[in-house]
């Protein structure tokens, strides 16, 4: 895990189809192999939403992978939206209900 000076916080929503193809369970894997903490979610609008924590080139390499790299989702839009300290700290990544 990244210490308290490089740790970043960010909070990404992705808009296409990326829901009911095993988006959130890949990103769990994903984040869980690059040491990426946090949580990701469905939203009723039918985007997904994730926490991020790390050090920022992970965080990029995570967003990059969330927009090009998962083969069954299409990812027609992608917002990323830094979130300044203090911030909640996660232990692990998780997958969240849908809100």
């Amino acid at each position: 895990m990244a210490s308290s000076d490089d740790l970043q916080c960010w909070l990404v929503r992705v808009r296409g189809r990326v829901q009911g193809v095993g988006y959130r369970e890949a990103c769990v894997r994903h984040a869980r192999s690059l040491g990426i903490t946090g949580w990701v979610r469905n939203r009723m609008d039918d985007s997904v939403e994730a926490t991020l924590q790390g050090p920022r080139a992970q965080l990029q390499a995570m967003c990059d992978w969330m927009r090009e790299d998962m083969p069954a989702a299409l990812v027609d839009d992608q917002q990323v939206t830094v979130v300044e300290p203090p911030f909640p700290r996660f232990d692990d990544f998780e997958r969240w209900p849908t809100l």
